[in-house]
């Protein structure tokens, strides 16, 4: 008997029609998005979730950056905010303030990445998904500042993670889903882990394996052919945040609904 919790899609036939069907079409009803990351030797993904949201059809998106990257990208992205860093170029604690405040304006919150490796980036982040109470979707190596025991990328509500096998079996590792997460899983088995993960978490977890999207959210499963690239964390976490933020009440369908545009539109 074939379960009823995984759900297939496939080019041309979307899941989720209906959601496809009726995109805002006034950017003013297509929500506000607010993407954070970077450090002074990097900021190529808050820069490539920025062009995605921006494909995924965002109203109103704004990127906070440390402030050590003003001078470089000031005049390259108008769109950017900046919040206090770290002398090594990262963000500071002193950052929260200006963090929620942009928060409150948006309707969901993108971690994209290029934090680099700083304990007080990682006291930051933590507040923020502590005192943050919207929709927050985590990816690159915003992930790994969470990959701990009560993870709140398992815990929290309102929180998506784009995440590949490697920091998935990372976070397995101190969360102990009851099926083990392995390097020679099937599509099948990592279905039926997401499933059993998802079914009594909070979490949800978008990941690409065996030549497919895989989004599992509160025990619900879809699986999307997905093309044989190398950089889709970023594309695929700002189509995500688009689509969740644009139909809050909706999370499975609207993820399902963004890996779908990110691999056909």
């Amino acid at each position: 008997m074939e379960n009823t919790y995984w759900l297939k899609q496939t080019k041309g036939s979307p899941l989720f029609p209906d959601l496809l069907w009726s995109r805002p079409e006034n950017k003013r009803l297509a929500g506000k998005l607010l993407i954070v990351g970077g450090n002074l030797h990097g900021f190529a993904a808050p820069a490539a979730a920025y062009a995605a949201a921006e494909r995924a059809g965002i109203g109103l998106v704004r990127v906070l950056l440390p402030d050590k990257l003003q001078k470089t990208v000031g005049r390259m992205m108008p769109e950017a905010q900046f919040a206090p860093s770290t002398p090594s170029g990262s963000f500071a604690r002193p950052s929260l303030a200006k963090l929620l405040e942009e928060a409150a304006w948006a309707d969901g919150v993108l971690l994209a990445g290029d934090f680099g490796r700083n304990s007080e980036t990682a006291i930051l982040l933590e507040k923020l998904l502590d005192k943050y109470k919207g929709q927050v979707t985590v990816a690159g190596d915003g992930l790994d500042y969470f990959i701990s025991t009560n993870s709140p990328l398992i815990n929290r509500p309102g929180t998506a993670s784009v995440i590949n096998l490697g920091k998935l079996q990372k976070l397995a590792k101190f969360n102990r889903p009851a099926t083990p997460a392995l390097n020679s899983m099937m599509l099948a088995d990592i279905v039926l882990l997401l499933h059993d993960w998802t079914s009594g978490n909070l979490g949800q977890i978008i990941i690409k394996h065996a030549d497919h999207f895989i989004v599992a959210s509160s025990g619900q499963v879809s699986t999307t052919p997905a093309p044989q690239e190398s950089n889709w964390q970023i594309e695929l976490a700002a189509f995500a945040s688009v689509w969740w933020l644009q139909n809050p009440q909706k999370p499975f369908e609207a993820l399902t609904s963004a890996s779908y545009e990110s691999v056909f539109s």
